[in-house]
């Protein structure tokens, strides 16, 4: 379980797809705690998540460049460029009022500085109340 980082301030990060089309920013904690997913989309992606709320993310650019798959219950929106073909956001079925950022998209080299929960995807029914919980915190 992640530790209460509520108190800490927040920072803006930038970030985007690949080839640069799509650009957003997010406001998320200075010190990011995210969750590595091991169900059969995430694994393949190596998606590593931090879900925010809708408020604090900003699309920039890019939005004609989106497509967008679902799968399983049609919940999650998985938004991919589709120039690249990479996924740096989604709206998540674990909390479908905020948005799933991909912190491997973010432009600053933070990922030496991010603390990587793993979450257990596979059995997604029995853990998406913990996984709703953090996306609170």
């Amino acid at each position: 379980m992640a530790s209460d980082l509520s108190n800490q301030d927040k920072v803006t990060y930038r970030g985007g797809c690949h080839c640069g089309r799509v650009r957003f920013e997010v406001d998320a904690d200075s010190t990011l705690v995210v969750q590595e997913c091991n169900c059969s989309l995430c694994r393949m992606s190596g998606f590593w998540h931090l879900i925010v709320p809708a408020a604090q993310f900003r699309l920039l650019s890019g939005q004609e460049y989106l497509v967008e798959y679902t799968f399983n219950t049609g919940v999650a929106k998985h938004r991919f460029c589709r120039v690249c073909g990479i996924k740096s956001f989604y709206i998540p079925r674990s909390n479908p009022d905020g948005v799933d950022v991909n912190a491997r998209c973010l432009d600053e080299d933070v990922t030496s500085a991010i603390t990587v929960e793993p979450f257990d995807g596979r059995n997604w029914e029995e853990n998406a109340a913990a996984l709703a919980h953090l996306s609170q915190a």
